[in-house]
C-alpha cells in the first residue's frame, strides 16, 4: 500500500504564489481523499461528497489568499474539517426542503382558512363603514369599487364633476373610510 501524503503545506505556497501547475498536482492527489474522507465516514453520496468539497476547497482557498493560514504544514486537517462542515451544511438544507406534502396542504388549507376569516371580518367591518356615508358618498365610492380600472376621466362623465372634484371627494372618502375601518377593527 502505498504511502498517503499528509503535509500537504506545498499546496499553501503554490497557492499563495500562483503556481497552477504545482497546485493542479497537489489538489488531483487531495480531492479524491477528500471526497474518499465524505463517503466512508459520513456515508455521503459520491455527487455530494464532490458538491461540498467543492465548496470547502472555495472556502479554504479564500483564507489562503487572505493569508489567515497560521501553519500551512495542517492545511490537510483544515481542509478535512472544512469538507466536513460543508457536508453537515449540506445535510442540513436538504433538510429543509424535504417536505411531507400532506402535511404541508394541511398547514396551507389551516393558513387558508385563517386567512378567509380575516377577510370575511374586514369585509364585514367595510360593509359597516360604507353604510355610515350619506348616499351620494357611498354611490360615488361603490363606483370605484365596482369598476377599480375606472379613470378620473370616468368619473367626471358619471358624476358631472370637474377632475379637481373627482379627486378630492375621492380622498375624502377613502379617508373617513380608512379612520372609520380603524375605530371598527380595534374595537
Amino acid at each position: 500500500m502505498a504511502q498517503l501524503r499528509v503535509d500537504y503545506s506545498e499546496l499553501v505556497e503554490a497557492l499563495q504564489k500562483g503556481n497552477d501547475e504545482k497546485a493542479s498536482e497537489l489538489l488531483s492527489e487531495v480531492i479524491p481523499r477528500l471526497e474518499d474522507y465524505l463517503q466512508v465516514v459520513m456515508s455521503a453520496e459520491a455527487n455530494a461528497a464532490k458538491e461540498c468539497v467543492q465548496q470547502a476547497f472555495l472556502d479554504v482557498f479564500e483564507q489562503v489568499r487572505k493569508n489567515n493560514i497560521k501553519n500551512s504544514k495542517y492545511i490537510f486537517s483544515y481542509l478535512i474539517k472544512a469538507c466536513r462542515h460543508e457536508y453537515l451544511r449540506y445535510v442540513k438544507r436538504q433538510h429543509k426542503f424535504n417536505y411531507d406534502d400532506e402535511a404541508f396542504n394541511e398547514v396551507y388549507e389551516s393558513e387558508e382558512q385563517f386567512k378567509n376569516l380575516l377577510d370575511k371580518e374586514r369585509q364585514r367591518i367595510l360593509e359597516e363603514c360604507l353604510s355610515e356615508l350619506r348616499k351620494k358618498s357611498r354611490e360615488f365610492i361603490e363606483y370605484f369599487m365596482d369598476k377599480p380600472d375606472a379613470s378620473t376621466d370616468d368619473a367626471v362623465q358619471e358624476f358631472d364633476l370637474s377632475n379637481a372634484n373627482v379627486r378630492t371627494r375621492k380622498h375624502r372618502i377613502l379617508s373617513r373610510l380608512h379612520h372609520c375601518y380603524k375605530r371598527k377593527s380595534n374595537q
